[in-house]
């Protein structure tokens, strides 16, 4: 892992010598001849043209992805929901059906209810970790199965390889968003995800510099093998002119050279070169970071869990939880450094407990070198009716913290004037009557 974070994608080869990837800073690119640039937009060699479908330093990014979640292909765009949006767009078509976990970031759940139904895609949302639900719920119209490898806000994992398994029974394609756990702690390939999407914001880029989204073919979604539920894919394109499923035969991705070719190109969601270098050097040091805000992440909660004030702990570490076996056998190097608190106050308590904090940033981004706080009620998962919200796991008390590089013990002394802040607007509030349901 550590190796390839510094070495996909990239062995020198720039007439300077240069060590890291080069910034390309240009719109388009020049070629010999007229016929060079037919056989591009004939799709019969590849290369670059105009940056809005790829440039050689995002290149370098895709290459890289690959490697570390061991794929055939990724594709990077201007952000993590472009996609998850690009990612569904190219497995769905009106009237197609998805199932998706309940415990999902708010601004997914908002383009599967709102921009998605507007296109005549329905969802059914279901409890993660019933799996006789992802059963019930997969209809002849079910396309798609999504998730989330650790949940945002509350970090609840999945028994993604029996999921996996209930969806592939009956050819639906398994979309796993996994910016939480990263390929440093989690390859949701080889649990069974056919495609992995990532927000690059957070953990890849490490530092809170830079909006990129990932979207990874783990190579074992083949259209091919249920011709007839995928035609957008193994019939011959009208507007391309070509079977983008034929890709699958030199190796390459299919899905993801029609969501390059359609979507990216149509929706103008190409990231650019500067983007993708800054996300790169980032991921340089994805391992040891990764590693260390899991472990102070872990320690963290485990002092909080208990103190006066708080009614839940929302971690896998803690006592008690359902997913507790899912860390022991599929995440021994973490669980990343995000993870949520039930404050037994409600709203005023959490607005207490974040004003009061000093070395913790109130922002609404997670994976930053820098510790971080927000209220996902107001903020995150506003949005969503409040019966999503509890779904979701978000209550009116509840705080979202996601652990940066900073001094253990000094988070902790921070951590420990929240509370202080909380015992001073609700004194001696009773934590069991106040505790929220785990999973509503």
């Amino acid at each position: 892992m550590s190796t390839s974070a510094i070495h996909a994608g990239w062995s020198g080869g720039d007439m300077h010598g240069a060590v890291t990837p080069p910034i390309y800073a240009t719109s388009a690119y020049a070629h010999p001849d007229h016929d060079s640039l037919k056989e591009l937009f004939a799709r019969r060699r590849s290369g670059f043209a105009y940056a809005r479908s790829g440039n050689p330093t995002t290149a370098v990014l895709e290459q890289r992805l690959t490697a570390l979640e061991g794929g055939i292909g990724a594709i990077a765009v201007a952000s993590g929901q472009a996609a998850t949006t690009i990612a569904l767009c190219a497995l769905l078509e009106p009237g197609s059906h998805v199932v998706a976990s309940a415990l999902l970031y708010g601004g997914t759940t908002e383009f599967l209810d709102d921009t998605l139904a507007d296109l005549a895609v329905t969802t059914t949302t279901v409890d993660p970790w019933d799996l006789d639900a992802w059963e019930r719920a997969i209809t002849p119209s079910t396309r798609v199965v999504l998730v989330e490898s650790i949940a945002n806000p509350g970090a609840q994992l999945v028994d993604l390889d029996a999921i996996s398994a209930i969806a592939h029974a009956h050819d639906v394609a398994v979309v796993v968003d996994a910016t939480l756990s990263t390929p440093a702690l989690y390859r949701a390939g080889d649990h069974g995800a056919d495609v992995v999407v990532h927000s690059a914001t957070k953990y890849l880029c490490g530092h809170g510099t830079t909006i990129a989204g990932i979207i990874v073919d783990t190579g074992r979604f083949d259209p091919r093998r249920c011709p007839q539920r995928w035609q957008r894919l193994t019939t011959r394109n009208r507007r391309f002119g070509v079977v983008f499923a034929d890709d699958y035969e030199r190796g390459a991705s299919g899905l993801l050279s029609y969501a390059r070719a359609k979507y990216v190109t149509d929706f103008g969601t190409t990231l650019p070169a500067t983007s993708a270098q800054q996300i790169l050097v980032g991921i340089e040091t994805l391992d040891l970071r990764m590693r260390k805000i899991s472990a102070d992440a872990a320690t963290l909660a485990g002092r909080l869990h208990g103190s006066a004030g708080i009614a839940r702990v929302n971690h896998p570490s803690i006592p008690g939880r359902p997913d507790a076996h899912l860390v022991r056998r599929d995440f021994p190097h973490g669980t990343s450094g995000v993870f949520s608190v039930d404050l037994a106050g409600g709203e005023e308590a959490a607005a207490a407990f974040c004003n009061a904090l000093e070395l913790f940033t109130l922002a609404v981004n997670i994976g930053d070198a820098r510790s971080l706080v927000c209220h996902p009620g107001t903020t995150t998962h506003s949005h969503l009716t409040e019966p999503q919200r509890r779904a979701c796991g978000v209550h009116p008390g509840t705080v979202r913290l996601s652990i940066g590089l900073e001094d253990l013990e000094e988070l902790s002394a921070d951590l420990e004037r929240g509370l202080a802040a909380v015992e001073a607007v609700a004194p001696g509030t009773d934590r069991a009557a106040q505790e929220p349901a785990l999973l509503s």
